[in-house]
């Protein structure tokens, strides 16, 4: 039975079986074996260039008929360079230091037993993902790398170009001894296939979403598997009453304006009531081409911010748009995160250390920074080499998720014949 005559919960057993026989191998895999695996997957991504190209072109040609935005296309358009910057970022991630087998601590026991933690990979990892066909490659790297098989199920209207990176990653991993099986892509663009990839349990260990809002919001209401996610990035700055007037002009600009449609991007800028120089942040981001929907004490400041209404505090706007509030101090601010924020990225801009301290403390989100933009909540500026998305859950991985969030731990203990009274 081949793979379009299967029902999809058929189709994703299966796939998810030979999976975890892969994760097997890979568990077994030295870590100059599994480096290898993808720089030889990159060097098969840069003989196939043509081929990818072409397959690019006929998912771009069937995006314009259907009506994809212009952004949209741009997301999905490969050609020669970004091909290059791909093949790059798999070998970037091949170089990487190995998560698996570090000893996270050591202890022994009055009784001479030897206990340690171990990271070891989480197994069989499923990512379902949309319009960005370099995630194909981007996630299967950073999962082989940590040891872990991977079930990937893109975007319909990347279906030729996934199709295309996905047999030359799956190339370079057999060319280099390990089993294919560990990067396997889902063939179908049927949604019922990633309904059963969401109700595998036992079969799937994790589920990772990259995506818009609705596809995660799926993603996290139907899961029988543990997800890995974030829903909204609903980030904020507070400048405090100290801050230095530049830096905290500098700062929001960047935070909002550098990239709107990242997750990491400010949506509300809070500002304390006694800071000496609001105006001239306000009339910066309005200047930058950002509309501002403000309090009262916001519109005050400038003619041009547009009243906001009680639904712009809750708003992930991903645009040039920004909610503006002023507050009477640093409680009001971390009380406003915390009725609206949704535990993202939220930063302070002050000079005052205590009240920074306090912040850093007392928010409780994922990332919390003092006197840094937003914009620098990505595993790659964090030093983590590549990251898989960004997690806002309290349990196993928060922020930033790379090679080390990709993994577990075990016990091993060593003994020398001891038994239990």
């Amino acid at each position: 039975m081949n793979d379009m005559t299967q029902t999809p919960e058929m189709l994703i057993s299966n796939m998810a079986k030979r999976a975890r026989k892969a994760a097997v191998a890979l568990a077994r895999a030295t870590d100059a074996q599994k480096a290898e695996a993808l720089r030889s997957a990159a060097r098969t991504l840069r003989e196939r260039e043509r081929e990818i190209v072409a397959a690019n072109a006929r998912d771009m040609d069937n995006g314009a008929q259907n009506g994809l935005s212009p952004a949209m296309l741009d997301r999905l358009k490969l050609d020669s360079g970004r091909i290059a910057g791909i093949a790059d970022a798999v070998e970037a991630v091949a170089g990487l230091a190995d998560p698996v087998g570090a000893v996270i601590d050591e202890a022994r026991r009055p009784n001479g037993m030897v206990l340690q933690r171990v990271r070891v990979p989480l197994g069989v990892i499923g990512i379902i993902y949309e319009s960005r066909p370099n995630v194909t490659a981007d996630a299967a790297a950073l999962c082989l790398r940590s040891g872990n098989a991977v079930i990937l199920r893109g975007g319909s209207e990347a279906l030729e170009s996934n199709r295309a990176i996905h047999a030359a990653m799956a190339e370079g991993v057999r060319a280099a001894g390990l089993p294919a099986d560990a990067v396997q892509l889902v063939p179908i663009t049927d949604r019922a296939a990633v309904g059963a990839m969401l109700k595998a349990a036992g079969l799937i260990d994790i589920i990772i979403p990259r995506g818009g809002k609705s596809l995660v919001a799926r993603v996290q209401e139907e899961a029988r598997v543990p997800v890995l996610a974030h829903l909204d990035g609903i980030c904020h700055t507070f400048v405090h009453r100290t801050a230095d007037a530049a830096m905290a002009r500098q700062i929001t600009l960047n935070a909002k304006m550098r990239r709107t449609g990242i997750c990491g991007a400010m949506e509300t800028l809070l500002i304390d009531k006694d800071f000496a120089d609001p105006a001239p942040i306000i009339s910066s981001l309005i200047d930058a081409g950002c509309e501002v929907r403000g309090d009262e004490g916001i519109c005050a400041l400038d003619t041009r911010v547009r009243p906001a209404a009680d639904a712009d505090w809750d708003t992930e706007y991903l645009d040039s748009v920004l909610s503006a509030r002023i507050v009477s101090g640093l409680e009001e601010a971390m009380e406003h995160i915390d009725a609206h924020g949704s535990h993202h990225t939220d930063a302070i801009i002050t000079e005052d250390a205590a009240a920074a301290e306090a912040f850093l403390n007392g928010v409780d989100s994922a990332i919390v920074m003092w006197n840094a933009s937003s914009q620098f909540a990505d595993g790659g500026e964090f030093g983590l080499g590549a990251e898989i998305g960004i997690s806002t859950g309290r349990l196993h991985a928060r922020g930033p998720v790379a090679l080390e969030g990709l993994t577990t731990y075990k016990w091993i203990v060593r003994g020398t014949g001891q038994t239990r009274a």
